[in-house]
Parts: structure tokens; C-alpha cells; sequence
């Protein structure tokens, strides 16, 4: 571990609790702090003493703002507040994203082109939100896009940002993943130069290495910067990467401002199209907006692009605040409202069974329900003949004598022992009816044999372990001090063949990278602070790795 300068001490904040160094930069220094109320654990990023000179306290305010206005957003790093520690040093509470960030990442192995492209994705929505607020990042990077507790990327450092049409062009660069246009005389930064750092940030996941390095070459800054400027991009060296997905990194990543995509928006639809080539799940573009023609954009592409109100808020608001507006696709009729008259989903009568649409596209096509039996209407049962209807279908012979002259069937007329006789006829017809109605009832109600039997038994498979494929945490990491050095142990909770750690210092940027060991110690120099932290990982013979832990000397 080179030695570095000392990290200033941790500020007093009223309401917090401080943990521990989480890592020092340029300009700042990060802190975990555990809030009081709400009880969690936060970042609390701290400008440097020696940097409140100058402009570099308006940046900082300028980076809370952009923060605070942008932080809603599932890709960008949260800000919970911000404010003066009682020594005058400007700070901001974050969300704190324990995992490390992709720098760290791509160190270690390359990613799949699956999880590229879902970060691609989410990052390039998160951009283009900033650019419809009129903000450009100017500093995107594998480094500055950090991972949360539930392993989504997210965008951080709005250090640097600017707005679309400021003239001030002031603030560093990272050369490695800045575009040719960055190093010409009147820098002319624009939407289309994030859209060059986002692809470049996307090929040095995929490739495990920035875009114009030369593993075993020179890589100085000089010598990156003439590449940058004149050099073809070379092709992905990964049988898994598709033609369309380097077509779509070589397009973003084209010197020529003109020929590149003219939005991040447009990038994140092209890697959603190689998903689909793929036969990925498709991610969603999460865009906030403010626009009147938001909604139309977003019900153009459905699922795919998702746009939603834009939040501003100040950096001091806790919890955030909400929507600046509702939109007029707000007022949407709910499925589960009633329909209009004539619908072919309207209500219909209680004892019918309606057809309801589903909450979801598809539900129904792929889920088989059973079938409700309702009660028979008249139009679908064949019922018997009613007492009436069986008596008046029962011929009857004349009650009078041939030749008398009162009319047949009168009570005078008819004999009573005839009439007890047709009685009984009558009664039997219609039990009759009544048999044969209740006859046809039973075979209706009864469930007809399918056309096809249905198989009985499907292929067996062998029973699986859930926690096949999890890889443990090491345990008991703690580091201790022997003279200028500091030896670390920690120990394997589940011990496998072909076990193996990955090992790195805690610092802001992630510039040190990790390193491999099959012991379970390593010693490392002792920091100049008196503090001394490192991050292990266990790592499985097929690739799997634990949860990083962190240790650091008292």
C-alpha cells in the first residue's frame, strides 16, 4: 500500500454516530456514520480543509443540489442532507452502498454480457435524466457508479457536473474513459460526450480493462490520449459479445461528436435491442421527465421506457419530497373500475360469471382457472315440461256422450269415476316429464371426459439445495500491527476445494487493486493515519464470490 496523505478527522454531527473511514479523495473524505433517527447507517462525504479555498465550497454546494434534485432516481446515489459540521466543513449524507464499486469490480473478472448490458441500461436511464434536467455528469466511470445492498449500480461524484448550456468548462477529467473531444483546445463538452464515457464505461466491464489500455504496454497519459484521439476502438476479444452489441459500443464511442447516438436514451434502446436479440430480459428505462410530451414517449415504447414526474427538492428535506406535478396519465381508469355501459366488460347481473381483464398483459392466456358451475339459465338447460304444459299434452276423449249437447270436459258433464281415472293419467305424465328433465339436468352437470388425457407424471428430477451456489462471507477478519506492518487473518467458514481471497484496500476511488491469495493472511504495510483497512472476499473455484467483508486496526 503506498503511502498517502491522512485523512482528516471525522467532523461532529448532531444526530450521528461516527463508525469508521470509508475512504479519502482528492477533495474529500467519505465517513460511515449511523443516523440516529432514522436509525441506518449513511455515507457522509466531507469537503477537505485545505480545498474550502477558492470555488471549490460553491462546487460542493452545486454537487448537493444536483444531487438532491436528482437523487429519487433507482440509479443515482441517494442525498438525505447536507449542511456545515460545527468546524465550518461543507457535508452531504448519502446512501451508503456497501459492495464494492464497479472499479473494483471489473478488477477482479470481466462481467457477462448479460449483467453489462442490465447496468448499461439503469445507468444510461439515470443519465438521461440528468441531461433532461439540464445537467451533464462530465465524469462517468466504472469508479464513480457504486452498487446498493440490493446489487444495483448507482450514479455518484456529481462533483464536476455542469449544466447543458454553461460556458464554464473548469474541473477535472478521468483520461481513460473521456472522449477525443475532451483534450482539444476549448473543451467542447455536451450530451453526446456522456454518451462516449458511457460506452466506454460499458466496454471496460466487458473487457476488463479501459478501452485504449494495452495490457503490457504503455499506458501513461500521454500515451492514452493519443490513442483516444487517432486509434480505431478494437473489437471485443469475447466470443459471447454479439456484432450488434460491439456495433452498438463503437457507435457510442465514435469520434465524431455527429456520429454518435444523439441521446443516453437512444443508447439504452440499442442495448435493450441486443437483449432482445439475446433473448434477455428486457430492462426498463426509467426516465424522469417533465416534459408535456412525456407521456406520449413512454406509451410508445410500453413496458420498455418507463417515464415519471420529475422530483426537486432541497438538499435539507428528509424524507424527499414528491412530484412537482401530476401527470394527466395519472388519472387512468383502473382495471379494477367499473366499465362504461355497452363495455364488453361491463357489470352484468349477480349470478353471472363475467370475464374480468386481467391486471396484468397475459395473465390470463397462461394461468387455467376452474371452471365456476352456475346455475342453469333457460336458454342453456332443456328442462321437462311443466305440470300445465304435461296436462294440456295429454289427450283427452270427450267427457259427454256422442250427441249430447252441453260442451265436453264441464264438471256436470263428467262422470266421477272417469274423472278419479284421468286424474291419475294426468299425475303420471307429468311425473314422467319430471323424470326426464331431471334425467337431461344430471348429464349436463356431469363433467364431460377430456379428448386427451392429461399426463399423469412428468420427468422426475433430483431434489435441489437452494444455498448450492452461495458463497459465505469470511468470518473473524481483524488486523493487527507488528512495526511499520499490519497482518490481517481471517478465517473460512465453509472450506472448499480450490478456495481462494481477494484482498484490497479501503480507499474513496478504488484505485488499488485487489489482490489474490490462497492463505487465509495477509500483511500489508501500516497507513500513515494509524488506521489500516482492507476488504477480503472469498472466491469459489467456479468463480462465485462471497460478500466483501472489511477489517481495519483500532
Amino acid at each position: 500500500m503506498s503511502a498517502k496523505r491522512p485523512p482528516a478527522p471525522p467532523p461532529e454531527l448532531p444526530g450521528f454516530t461516527y463508525l469508521e473511514l470509508l475512504g479519502s479523495g482528492g477533495f474529500a473524505d467519505v465517513y460511515l456514520y449511523e443516523q440516529h433517527l432514522p436509525r441506518r447507517k449513511v455515507a457522509v462525504k466531507v469537503l477537505l480543509p485545505e480545498r474550502m479555498a477558492g470555488g471549490s465550497v460553491e462546487q460542493f454546494t452545486a454537487e448537493a443540489n444536483v444531487m438532491a434534485m436528482l437523487s429519487t432516481h433507482p440509479a443515482i446515489v441517494t442525498i438525505y442532507q447536507a449542511g456545515l459540521a460545527d468546524d465550518q466543513r461543507p457535508y452531504l449524507v448519502m446512501e451508503n452502498c456497501p459492495r464494492p464499486n464497479l472499479q473494483v469490480r471489473y478488477r477482479t473478472a470481466a462481467f457477462s454480457v448479460a449483467e453489462a448490458l442490465r447496468v448499461g441500461i439503469q445507468v444510461a436511464a439515470a443519465v438521461e435524466t440528468a441531461h433532461r434536467a439540464g445537467i451533464l455528469h462530465r465524469d462517468i466511470k466504472p469508479a464513480n457508479i457504486l452498487v446498493t445492498e440490493y446489487n444495483r449500480p448507482a450514479l455518484t461524484d456529481f462533483g464536476i457536473a455542469t449544466t447543458t448550456d454553461s460556458a464554464d468548462e473548469t474541473a477535472g477529467m478521468s483520461i481513460p474513459w473521456s472522449p477525443p473531444e475532451a483534450f482539444g483546445e476549448g473543451m467542447d463538452s455536451g450530451v453526446r460526450s456522456d454518451v462516449y464515457a458511457l460506452g466506454a464505461t460499458i466496454y471496460t466491464l466487458l473487457a476488463g480493462r479501459s478501452p485504449f489500455e494495452q495490457p503490457g504496454g504503455r499506458n501513461g497519459a500521454a500515451d492514452l490520449i493519443q490513442r483516444i484521439e487517432t486509434a480505431p476502438l478494437e473489437p471485443l476479444d469475447r466470443a459471447d459479445v454479439p456484432p450488434s452489441l460491439q456495433q452498438a459500443l463503437a457507435r457510442a464511442m465514435a469520434k465524431s461528436l455527429a456520429a454518435r447516438f444523439d441521446s443516453a436514451v437512444a443508447f439504452a434502446r440499442a442495448l435493450q435491442r441486443v437483449q432482445i436479440e439475446l433473448a434477455h430480459s428486457v430492462t426498463p428505462i426509467d426516465i424522469l421527465d417533465d416534459s408535456p410530451d412525456a407521456e406520449e414517449e413512454g406509451d410508445a415504447d410500453g413496458e420498455l421506457t418507463r417515464v415519471r414526474g420529475i422530483v426537486s427538492i432541497e438538499p435539507t428535506t428528509a424524507p424527499p419530497a414528491g412530484s412537482t406535478r401530476r401527470k394527466d396519465g395519472a388519472a387512468a381508469t383502473s382495471p379494477f373500475a367499473p366499465a362504461a355501459s355497452g363495455s364488453p366488460f361491463a357489470p352484468a347481473a349477480p349470478d353471472e360469471t363475467v370475464l374480468r381483464p386481467s391486471a396484468r398483459a397475459g395473465q390470463d392466456a397462461t394461468v387455467r382457472r376452474p371452471r365456476t358451475v352456475e346455475p342453469a339459465a333457460d336458454h342453456t338447460v332443456q328442462r321437462g315440461a311443466t305440470a300445465s304444459a304435461a296436462a294440456a299434452s295429454v289427450t283427452r276423449p270427450d267427457a259427454v256422450a256422442p250427441g249430447e249437447g252441453t260442451p265436453a270436459g264441464t264438471a256436470e258433464d263428467v262422470a266421477p269415476g272417469r274423472s278419479r281415472s284421468w286424474l291419475w293419467i294426468a299425475l303420471g305424465g307429468v311425473a314422467a316429464a319430471l323424470v326426464v328433465a331431471l334425467v337431461v339436468v344430471a348429464s349436463m352437470l356431469q363433467p364431460s371426459a377430456p379428448a386427451e388425457p392429461q399426463a399423469s407424471e412428468s420427468p422426475s428430477s433430483a431434489p435441489q439445495d437452494p444455498l448450492a451456489g452461495f458463497v459465505p462471507r469470511v468470518g473473524d477478519l481483524a488486523g493487527a500491527a507488528a512495526g511499520a506492518d499490519v497482518t490481517f487473518t481471517w478465517t473460512n467458514p465453509n472450506p472448499a476445494e480450490g478456495d481462494s481471497y481477494l484482498w484490497y484496500p479501503v480507499t474513496l476511488d478504488g484505485a488499488s487493486a485487489p489482490q489474490r491469495v490462497e492463505d487465509e493472511t495477509v500483511t500489508v504495510p501500516a497507513d500513515p493515519s494509524g488506521r489500516t483497512c482492507i476488504e477480503v472476499q472469498l472466491v469459489r473455484a467456479n468463480g462465485g464470490a462471497g460478500d466483501a467483508v472489511r477489517g481495519c486496526t483500532p
